[in-house]
């Protein structure tokens, strides 16, 4: 696990041996391989409506897509951005955008105009593929539009109109598409700063999957059913979702949003066997009494796996107490550091619960002192950092950004603060932003959140920190409490206090009717540390 130590540094690698990673292909063709034995296979279904579409049509209109792009003027390196929710058409849309050897850039369709007006300006995109509900936010932005569905739309290019010329258009204006060449660009949501595009090219992406599928066996190819409720638009949902089991010919299940009705519904209906979900589901699935409505028996369930978030180790344990054949991981936002599937029948450990898995192979892995930039032995804490084929380019027209996040050695700091134990398995313990410094100790906001969520009155929470004059911040937990609870905020207060180190301890309460998350699931901390702020002020 442990290398060498190069010049006193700690660097860890995978306990499997490395993956080779195929040359000449691009990620469409990478994904495809082997599809001729399942082209009557069922790709994507929509849960809600039923719609579906086969491998057949998946190689038949990414190919007529990429055609009819071409003929429109689409050039390599050129973006295309997608506003969508979770459908049926998604990866044929994606691997047709890179096949013609464009760039993929998927939005959040619930976004602000503005917030795609900034995408579309910032990635230079020369075109935009939405359907008829999102036309209206994209209409004015100067660019072709291409609407999804039957629907004809004045002054937007019809899909079955576009994929019927493609089968009319020849290749000949077809670019020699490269593996080191862009495939991607995806935004990051911009919690935590500026929106920054991520360049990743089909090399990365292949790289990535070879890394992440390395475990899967040949009797699984065909039948693994993956339900895609992560946005499609998040690059784990893309390339964890879609490219994964598209690779493996498996079944995407898509839902466009989440409902706990609908999601154990799909999930029976539909036989699912793997579910990356958020956090927030895993604490509807363990405390909701819809639950109960369900006959869980029926369950085919044997993975969930929770990403953008740290999962509480107690929120874990409840829920393999309510889901006992349902195995859980934790995954980091790093899609390319740990393993989803671990095999113990071919020899391959289960990493531990509440770790987010082990090192992936191909992978090598430090964790430095935030400060010092020091690497750090095991069972240490520090800044997670990557080297691999899968890390990004960079950022997109930001080379500042980019010398920040990537080293001169290659690393990428991910901004996750976590250790490595002595079997080689990761923690994480939180995100380097998101660390209060009370008095100069560092207190992580997911400690003190998987405390308080164990308070049987608690329903959610948020730790956040606030400005204080004699500690320079301080822990404030935002509380979402059980409607029977009587409990007050002395109460609070006094259970986390005798579950803590002093310095952890949560200085006020304030209780809320629900705590606000990201699509993906993340707390938006910013925005509750500015409520309580304006509340104090109008106060005070």
């Amino acid at each position: 696990m442990e290398a060498q130590k190069q010049d006193n540094e700690h660097i860890f690698r995978s306990l499997y041996p490395s993956v080779p990673i195929p040359d000449k292909l691009t990620l469409p063709e990478f994904v495809l391989q082997g599809v001729e034995e399942f082209t009557e296979n069922v790709a994507f279904l929509e849960a809600v409506t039923g719609k579906s579409v086969t491998y057949g049509d998946v190689v038949r209109d990414t190919k007529r897509l990429a055609k009819a792009l071409t003929s429109l003027g689409l050039r390599k390196g050129q973006v295309m951005v997608v506003v969508l929710p979770n459908v049926a058409e998604y990866g044929i849309i994606a691997l047709g955008i890179m096949s013609a050897g464009g760039v993929f850039s998927g939005a959040n369709p619930t976004a602000l105009v503005s917030e795609i007006k900034k995408q579309v300006e910032a990635s230079g995109a020369r075109g935009i593929i939405t359907d008829s509900t999102n036309f209206e936010k994209v209409k004015a932005l100067g660019l072709p539009v291409i609407v999804l569905g039957e629907e004809k739309i004045e002054g937007a290019v019809n899909w079955k109109d576009l994929l019927e010329a493609g089968d009319r258009s020849g290749d000949n204006n077809r670019e020699k598409i490269l593996q080191t060449d862009l495939c991607a660009l995806p935004f990051s949501s911009g919690t935590t700063g500026l929106q920054k595009g991520v360049m990743l090219t089909h090399r990365n992406l292949i790289a990535n999957l070879c890394s992440t599928l390395f475990s899967v066996r040949s009797e699984m190819i065909g039948q693994i059913v993956t339900l895609g409720l992560i946005p499609f638009f998040h690059i784990y949902g893309i390339v964890g979702i879609c490219c994964a089991t598209m690779k493996n010919k498996g079944k995407v299940v898509a839902m466009s949003r989440y409902d706990l009705r609908l999601f154990l519904n799909a999930l029976i209906t539909h036989e699912v066997l793997f579910a990356p979900i958020v956090p927030p589901i895993i604490l509807n699935l363990v405390k909701n009494p819809i639950v109960d409505e369900f006959d869980l028996s029926k369950l085919k369930l044997r993975s969930v796996m929770t990403a953008a978030a740290p999962l509480a180790p107690e929120l874990l344990t409840a829920f393999e107490a309510k889901f006992p054949n349902v195995q859980a991981y934790g995954l980091t936002e790093h899609s390319c550091i740990t393993l989803t599937h671990g095999d113990p029948d071919k020899g391959q450990g289960i990493a531990k619960r509440n770790s987010v898995g082990f090192i992936l192979p191909n992978l090598e892995v430090k964790f430095i002192d935030p400060d010092t930039g020091r690497s750090l032995p095991k069972n240490t804490s520090g800044e997670l950092c990557v080297r691999s084929q899968c890390v990004m380019q960079g950022y997109f027209e930001n080379k500042e950004e980019t010398e920040k996040t990537i080293d001169e050695e290659g690393w990428l700091h991910t901004g996750d603060i976590g250790y490595i134990d002595d079997d080689g398995d990761i923690f994480i313990v939180d995100r380097i932003k998101e660390l209060i410094k009370y008095k100069g100790f560092q207190v992580a906001p997911a400690e003190l959140e998987a405390i308080l969520l164990t308070h049987p009155s608690v329903e959610d929470v948020a730790v956040v920190p606030l400005p204080d004059e004699e500690a320079g911040e301080i822990p404030v937990a935002c509380v979402v409490m059980n409607p029977k609870a009587k409990e007050k905020e002395e109460d609070i207060l006094s259970f986390v206090a005798a579950n803590v180190a002093h310095y952890k301890k949560i200085r006020a309460v304030h209780f809320v009717d629900s705590i606000p998350k990201s699509l993906s699931g993340k707390i938006m901390r910013r925005l509750l540390r500015d409520n309580i702020l304006s509340i104090k002020k109008t106060l005070f």
